[in-house]
């Protein structure tokens, strides 16, 4: 768990006044870093990118409910945006108002929550005698706070502490490892996140990024487009406004074949034609037969959270943790249009979960099946 105590200050220090418009953007706890990286005795065990902000995010939106979100995220300050009204600084957006009431003049706030990590998110314990280090980078002020525009502040962070829990275990067990550990090594079997980003420049109506992954193949992708502007760091803009662009065509492709064989062609200018690009956020995560939910209605969809995702294994297993799929390598590739030019230049983020492996042998050697 990660504790941190911050404050938001101007650009000389001094303490913000009451006429100050200024607030963390949603998930502040998790958006003031901009990459976190986990080595295991030396050995980068996760992605090396500046995207840890939009996989927290991710993760948090589509895998928890309304009640959730209403209580314990609250502790790394989740509060939503009201769709629609993602960069507004006013009274319509009840997401910012309420974070901005937590740091409003010289206030100091606290907040904890898990590291979205991937070795974090498996069961087992690190077996002994192997060195982990953890290094958190920080986001741009621009990225995780909100502000009029022409207006620069920053953020000072008081306090941060990791909470760890270790556990003592039976020197006759801790014999058992060591034995066991000479014929073979431990293996921690992990879903790796990875968020890659492509950038389409403006005045494109239809684009084909090719070769997003090249070699091991995902079992899950997430796409969502977000302003460079905003991806990049700048106060008047939100950079979890997942906007959709009037998109009109999207369809992956493995390998030259099409997923979904009809690819999604939702009309975002009429009301109410994009259902089945909506529908991915249930079937794409499991959930479409279950009673659950993530908290964003039919009407939210295109306000602020277009969000697509794909479950890409054979059996729609993706989020099982019961059994892996076969690891198939190739080419994967994405085509999307839109019903007009870019006005702006956006990014794509794609947001993959795959399968590997972590071992660690009886001289605590870290080995990974994955490129870091």
């Amino acid at each position: 768990m990660l504790y941190v105590t911050a404050k938001i200050v101007k650009q000389d220090d001094t303490s913000l006044n009451v006429e100050d418009v200024v607030g963390p953007v949603n998930n502040w706890l998790h958006s003031l870093f901009s990459q976190v990286e986990i080595y295991l005795n030396q050995k980068l065990v996760s992605p090396p990118n500046n995207t840890y902000a939009y996989r927290s995010y991710i993760e948090t939106l589509l895998n928890y409910g309304s009640e959730a979100k209403s209580s314990h995220l609250s502790c790394s300050l989740w509060h939503s945006d009201t769709p629609g009204k993602m960069d507004s600084l006013t009274e319509d957006n009840v997401g910012f108002i309420k974070r901005k009431s937590f740091t409003s003049e010289n206030n100091q706030i606290e907040m904890i929550g898990h590291v979205h990590s991937d070795i974090f998110n498996q069961e087992k314990f690190l077996v002994n005698g192997v060195e982990m280090k953890i290094k958190f980078v920080r986001s741009r002020d621009s990225f995780s706070l909100m502000a009029k525009l022409g207006s620069t502040y920053k953020v000072k962070i008081l306090e941060a502490s990791l909470l760890v829990r270790r556990m003592r275990i039976n020197p006759t067990i801790l014999i058992a490892h060591t034995k066991a550990l000479e014929s073979t090594s431990a293996k921690y079997p992990i879903t790796k996140a990875d968020v890659k980003v492509l950038t389409i420049p403006s005045g494109i109506q239809r684009k084909s990024l090719d070769n997003v992954f090249l070699g091991q193949l995902p079992k899950r992708c997430i796409i969502g487009f977000v302003s460079n502007k905003a991806f990049n760091g700048d106060y008047a803009t939100n950079p979890f406004n997942f906007h959709h662009y009037k998109i009109n065509y999207l369809s992956l492709y493995i390998d030259g074949q099409q997923i979904p064989s009809k690819p999604l062609q939702p009309d975002f200018t009429k009301s109410g034609l994009y259902v089945r690009a909506y529908h991915t956020l249930y079937s794409g995560t499991g959930i479409h037969f279950l009673n659950e939910g993530n908290d964003i209605s039919r009407e939210d969809y295109p306000k602020g959270y277009c969000l697509m995702a794909f479950d890409l294994t054979p059996d729609l297993s993706a989020n099982a943790n019961t059994h892996w799929n076969l690891v198939k390598n190739g080419s994967l590739r994405i085509e999307v249009g839109f019903e007009d030019a870019l006005s702006e230049t956006i990014n794509c983020l794609v947001y993959a979960e795959f399968d590997n492996v972590i071992e660690i042998d009886k001289h605590r050697n870290v080995m990974v099946d994955f490129s870091s």
